[in-house]
């Protein structure tokens, strides 16, 4: 048998809300056993059960709102189904997985689940049936429940085998891993103690434990406590998993199912049938029985049950060995989770494995001595047992009670590969981004607290990892929340303030500002030259891997037509300030470096503009020039303009071409050399010239500034550069993406960026604020992303008002830039809509999976459509449960006789979003409340209805009648005449009142 990788793990079980607190119960050695609540049963009335259990808390909180459930069919729904939803989603995540990128994909679910006791419950009085009771009731939903929200279409089955159920799910998950029917399996089983009626068996057979617990393997065993339990595991193929850097808690290395037979009678074990399913088990993992240091039995604690478990369990490892293989059994902490037994023990093991550690088995300090347990090669663990270095080998029995058994064979997880050692500088505090994501408001809040408080109680340190885990796991829901940070405490504290900020007064209103309706539109601005200075975007290079590469690429392909690194020469301390054979490359490597590693992060621009010595950089994002030809372009720009003779220079004037004009008449070498904005123009000539210039603009109360240029770009006498670049040809290609030129002002068309285009563009003036103008018009960019070392185009545009409410972002903004500023950049645009390729943003040594804590879902809601068990007449059921929320009643202080009654939508009621004075909408209102069950202020008029509201094929067909009744000028409407109109409920409402028009007329 191929082995298989468990890569995630969720569970619940008596006290023990998670996977930490199950290890946590188990390593404490305690128990999880309590009163019976009376919302399952009055424990007086069914004394032959006993008063005790284990039983999950708040086993009838649903969060159906994220889950899309309406609160009617919620409260149809199994309490299994309804468990099964957040186990699996948090198991997801825990295998360093967002949930919603398996949508569409062939993830397989199996799941064991034992009964079908909720359909008993509730399908009895068949005056009440309903379709929604019909599929929330089947025990064999359990599985399509979870496929069916996750969009899973891989096999999805459930499995009855009784007290084996989950754990043969687990070997039928592996099984169709390694046939390759899925990639990924989520297995486990599930269980809820609804009523007495399988205690009262127990009972009878004489197999109940009179305090409900479970005593594997004591001498005061005296039988069997039934426990409530979920539980689930991610299955992958171990080769993929390492492939894909999972973190695995252990490895499945092989599992057997066989049945009894005709045996000593149908419910009776057999001995001889589980000796068998363990060699077969060992034999398919490829171990021997010596190899295996302990055993996770199935140890219910029955007399019989026991002795011929251990029977079996000797013949099979009571083979010559250094020490005794030793055993256990969780029911001792649990009690009996029946469907959930095998799961409940297969986790145990994998997370001993994990830890080295196997927690001691409840209850063993009074071994039974008839089990010859020494005789037999075993022994029962009466203290924790540290496992030695290397690989151990697990077992893990779990048998049904109608005599199908299963063992599985667990192995530690391989050691990974020895860590890339940590960069020697800053990377140790490389700069990530936090990312949590939520379906409300108040959902973003709530998890934020309790990523605090989790990632508070770690050892401080570095959050590069910690960050890259969250973009994997904590991202796809609507509500964004993203924060930079360098390490652990900082974003403790960035953490626990955004809680603060988005935490209302008493009687305010919560922010909902961090959810995004589209995509951000981004265009990228090249900046051209007069942006340099001394090791400029030194701090990205040295923390980002991503741009380091790219930066290396451009100057690799610089310096086949330099001779020389402009890599070097910038990072090196080298004076190279003027020198435009040096300046010229170093930009336009900055701009290649810069764009390419935005677009490697997922930022695609929708289009591009450069600025002078920009222009290169942004046609090779957008896919005019390949790298080497800017490259050869660039290097001969450089070359041509370090050959031209001194004595020119540029200043800029805070005034248009208008009012230049009578200046620039008298003064014909000068020129405008880029127009910027309406007041914000470049002139470029002799230096003695502009000095003139300067000084009339400055008698006329107009500001001028001198710039750092050496030489009259964009004037005649940069025409011995237009000629140079004129001689050569330019391979290029139409641009795939639009450009905004500078040299035409406007957006490009179909002219080619040629060598006569360069020319061109290396004599006449940069029209900047007239392209920018042509960009926000033809693209509307939401964001402005600013390609070079520090701001200058931005603010240009800032003040020139040219942005079109766009926002303004700057990877690289000046000389104290560093990889924090690109990660911010990322983490704007995210918090936007962008879904980033976050992989990009980190260095290898920081791509580990992290655990982080699990979602937490809204406790607000809860299910519980039954009254208690009770003996003699039963008590008459109400037609359909309303969800109670936390402000209402407990189920054991309810009247259950009484019917408690559904929101209604009167046609006089006055609302600000369910109708007011439009009687249509009005009707489609009460309709959609009356299917779905939700109070009235849920069905606004924007609310969609199979996103927002859960609706499926029934529901519509449902609500199609009911608005038919209500509305009788309708008449009958198809439902398909309805699809298109089905988008929320305002359009619903507004097909019907256009039908209703269309019958009048």
């Amino acid at each position: 048998m191929g082995d298989i990788a468990v890569v995630g793990i969720d569970c619940a079980f008596p006290g023990a809300a998670g996977v930490r607190a199950y290890w946590d119960l188990l390593v404490g050695g305690r128990a999880g056993i309590g009163p019976v609540p009376g919302q399952r049963w009055e424990a007086r009335d069914f004394p032959a059960v006993g008063d005790s259990g284990g039983f999950i808390d708040d086993a009838d909180v649903f969060d159906s709102d994220f889950f899309s459930v309406t609160p009617r069919e919620a409260a149809a729904m199994d309490p299994h189904q309804r468990l099964l939803l957040p186990c699996a989603w948090r198991a997801l995540e825990d295998a360093g997985r967002a949930p919603g990128e398996l949508a569409g994909s062939g993830t397989g679910v199996f799941v064991g689940v034992m009964g079908g006791e909720w359909g008993r419950l509730t399908m009895s009085d068949l005056a009440q049936v309903t379709p929604l009771l019909g599929s929330g009731s089947s025990a064999g939903m359990a599985a399509n429940r979870i496929s069916y929200h996750f969009d899973f279409t891989g096999p999805s089955l459930a499995v009855d085998t009784a007290c084996s159920s989950s754990l043969v799910a687990v070997h039928l998950a592996a099984n169709s891993l390694l046939a390759g029917e899925c990639d990924t399996a989520l297995a486990g089983g599930v269980n809820i103690v609804l009523s007495p009626s399988l205690g009262l068996v127990y009972g009878q057979l004489g197999l109940a434990a009179a305090d409900g617990r479970c005593k594997p393997f004591s001498a005061d065993a005296d039988g069997i406590g039934r426990s409530d339990g979920v539980g689930l595991v991610v299955l992958r193929r171990l080769e993929d998993a390492l492939a894909d850097g999972d973190r695995v808690y252990a490895v499945l290395r092989g599992s057997a199912v066989n049945q009894d037979g005709r045996s000593n009678g149908m419910i009776a074990p057999n001995r001889w049938s589980q000796e068998r399913v363990l060699n077969a088990a060992y034999k398919r993992a490829g171990v021997g029985p010596a190899e295996v240091a302990f055993v996770e039995a199935h140890g219910t604690g029955t007399v019989l049950g026991d002795a011929i478990e251990c029977a079996a369990l000797g013949s099979v490892h009571g083979v010559p060995r250094e020490t005794p293989c030793a055993i256990g059994s969780v029911k001792g902490n649990l009690g009996h989770t029946e469907a959930a037994a095998g799961i409940a023990g297969f986790i145990k093991a994998a997370l001993a494995l994990h830890h080295r550690i196997v927690p001691a088995s409840l209850y063993a300090e009074r071994e039974n001595s008839r089990l010859r347990l020494g005789e037999r090669g075993l022994r029962l663990l009466k203290s924790p047992a540290r496992l030695p270095r290397g690989e151990n080998i697990a077992g893990v029995s779990s048998f049904g009670m109608g005599g199908t058994n299963a063992h599985a064979v667990l192995a530690s997880a391989p050691r990974p590969p020895r860590a890339v050692p940590v960069r020697a500088r800053a990377d140790a505090g490389a700069a990530g981004v936090f990312t949590v994501s939520a379906d409300t408001p108040e959902a973003l809040c709530r998890n934020l607290a309790a990523q605090a408080d989790a990632l508070a109680a770690l050892p401080k340190g570095g959050a590069a990892a910690l960050c890259r885990s969250s973009n994997r796991v904590k991202t796809g829901l609507p509500h964004r929340f993203a924060l930079t940070a360098r390490d652990t405490g900082e974003l403790v504290d960035g953490l626990r303030r955004a809680v603060a900020l988005r935490t209302p007064a008493p009687g305010g209103l919560r922010a909902a500002a961090d959810r995004p309706w589209g995509r951000p539109v981004v265009a990228f601005l090249f900046t051209g030259q007069g942006s340099e200075y001394p090791a400029m975007t030194a701090g990205l290079y040295r923390e980002s891997p991503a741009y380091r590469r790219h930066f290396d690429a451009a100057d690799e392909a610089l310096a086949t037509h330099l001779g020389a690194s402009v890599r070097e020469a910038l990072l090196g301390g080298e004076e190279w300030g003027g020198r435009p054979e040096l300046v010229q490359p170093a930009l336009f490597a900055v701009g290649y470096a810069l764009a390419r590693t935005l677009t490697e992060l997922g930022v695609t621009p929708a289009a591009v503009l450069g600025h002078s010595l920009g222009e290169y950089a942004a046609a090779v994002t957008a896919g005019v020039l390949p790298l080497d030809e800017a490259a050869a372009l660039v290097a001969r720009r450089a070359r041509l303009t370090a050959a031209l003779p001194p004595g020119g220079g540029m200043i800029t004037v805070a005034a248009g071409p208008e009012t230049l004009a009578p200046v620039l008449a008298a003064e014909s070498e000068v020129v405008a050399a880029a127009l910027n904005g309406p007041a914000d123009t470049v002139l470029s000539g002799p230096l003695d010239a502009l000095e003139r210039i300067g000084k009339e603009l400055t008698g006329l109360g107009i500001r001028t500034r001198e710039l750092a240029s050496p030489y009259a770009f964009h004037s005649a006498g940069t025409a011995p550069v237009a000629a140079g670049l004129r001689t050569a040809p330019v391979d290029c290609a139409p641009a795939a993406l639009p450009v905004a030129s500078t040299r035409y002002g406007r957006m490009l068309r179909d002219e080619p960026m040629d060598a006569e285009y360069w020319a061109g563009q290396a004599e006449e003036p940069v029209l900047f604020d007239a392209a920018l103008g042509a960009l926000v018009r033809d693209i509307a960019p939401t964001h402005l992303v600013e390609i070079g070392p520090q701001p200058q185009l931005t603010r240009i545009a800032a003040r020139a008002g040219s942005l079109g409410g766009a926002e303004l972002l700057h990877p690289a903004p000046g000389p104290e830039g560093t990889g924090r500023d690109l990660a911010e950049t990322v983490a704007a645009l995210y918090r936007c809509g962008l879904d980033p390729d976050w992989e990009q943003l980190y260095a290898p040594e920081h791509r580990r999976p992290e655990p982080l804590a699990p979602y937490v879902f809204s406790s607000a809601q809860r299910y519980w459509d039954r009254p208690p068990a009770s003996v003699g007449a039963p008590v008459a059921r109400r037609p359909e449960a309303v969800p109670r929320t936390e402000e209402s009643p407990r189920p054991e202080e309810t009247s259950w006789s009484e019917e408690i009654p559904r929101p209604v939508v009167s046609r006089e009621t006055e609302s600000d979003g369910a109708g007011g004075d439009d009687p249509v909408l009005v009707a489609v209102v009460e309709a959609v409340t009356e299917v779905g069950g939700y109070p009235t202020e849920r069905v606004v008029r924007e609310a969609r209805f199979h996103e927002d509201l859960g609706f499926d094929s029934v529901m519509i067909m449902q609500l199609k009648n009911r608005v038919e009744a209500r509305l009788p000028r309708v008449g009958e409407v198809s439902v398909q005449q309805m699809l298109p109109a089905l988008r929320s409920v305002g359009s619903l409402a507004e097909f019907l009142d256009g039908v209703i028009m269309a019958r009048s007329a």
